[in-house]
């Protein structure tokens, strides 16, 4: 049936009065400009209370709620975190009681053990990857691998292992080093890895056993972790995949086990939505006990805002 060309008639449109209309953005929940006197307390308190400036006032409240009532805040590491250069911003959290235990994937291990013993990390892969240099510095892959075999034949787990051994070793840039600071400050650490995924299982002297075995073991150790996440926050930072994976796991873990997450809150942060993270992190886990939050945006600049309203707030 071909249609005509003709005007949809609208003289008998039905109206309403805008104010029985229930409006989702109000003058009361606006911005308001920030007075630099009032520091970064008042700019917070300047953010519109909508979308993702309320997640992030959320967050904050949360993690303070959290602080000051004694309960755990676990935090999960991608890479990007420590390549980006955050590690003194996390080392302060650390400082002041914001970090319970942290979890990282196997190239936030890599990135932070390199920074400790050379103060640089993260090589140019398209130079190096055309020559077949890419993942080959001999003292990352010769010295974690024999660190992480040690460690683990002693029954450490993977991450606790690296981090026993840079705290016997006192590396030059110690200051910088997240895993440093946790062994000073004896706050576990985590790490999960997927085999073949980091440039020490490139070297001859990677154990597929100890490997195993030890992240195994940081598995059941991250277990408890999120055991002791009632009323707590955990926050999931620049992991796409393996450590929302990991939480999810770690989750029904806890819960075959009558365990309460009640008052569980859960944040990703992150420069992009990835499946994993939005639904293994800010969904399913707090589905009816708490809630979850996603916060976009560039590492380097939202974990320094985040940092700094804390430490407003504390």
């Amino acid at each position: 049936m071909k249609l005509p060309y003709q005007e949809f008639d609208v003289a008998g449109v039905r109206t309403y009065p805008l104010k029985s209309r229930a409006s989702k953005a109000r003058h009361e929940s606006f911005a308001q400009p920030w007075d630099p006197a009032t520091g970064i307390h008042g700019w917070l308190a300047s953010l519109p209370d909508v979308l993702a400036a309320a997640d992030f006032r959320s967050v904050v409240q949360a993690m303070s709620r959290a602080h000051q009532d004694g309960r755990a805040i676990v935090w999960g590491l991608g890479a990007h975190v420590i390549k980006t250069g955050l590690g003194p911003v996390l080392i302060d959290l650390m400082n002041r009681g914001f970090v319970s235990a942290l979890a990282l994937n196997g190239a936030g291990l890599i990135h932070d053990y390199e920074v400790a013993i050379s103060g640089a990390t993260s090589e140019d892969v398209e130079a190096a990857l055309g020559e077949g240099r890419f993942g080959m510095a001999e003292e990352t892959g010769r010295e974690l691998n024999q660190v992480i075999a040690d460690g683990v034949g002693r029954g450490r787990g993977l991450a606790q292992s690296v981090v026993e051994a840079l705290a016997n070793r006192h590396p030059p840039f110690s200051r910088v080093s997240v895993l440093s600071a946790a062994a000073r400050l004896q706050i576990p650490v985590t790490a999960h890895v997927a085999v073949g995924t980091d440039v020490t299982h490139m070297h001859a002297s990677a154990s597929g056993a100890a490997i195993g075995e030890g992240s195994l073991r940081d598995f059941r150790y991250f277990t408890t972790f999120v055991s002791r996440l009632e009323g707590g926050v955990y926050l999931n930072c620049g992991s796409a995949v393996v450590l929302p994976e990991v939480f999810l796991k770690a989750v029904s873990l806890v819960r075959n086990q009558g365990i309460s997450l009640d008052g569980l809150t859960t944040a990703n942060f992150d420069f992009h939505r990835a499946y994993r993270s939005e639904t293994n992190v800010v969904r399913r886990p707090v589905a009816g006990v708490g809630h979850g939050y996603s916060i976009i945006g560039h590492h380097e600049l939202m974990l320094p805002l985040l940092a700094a309203a804390l430490v407003a707030t504390a």
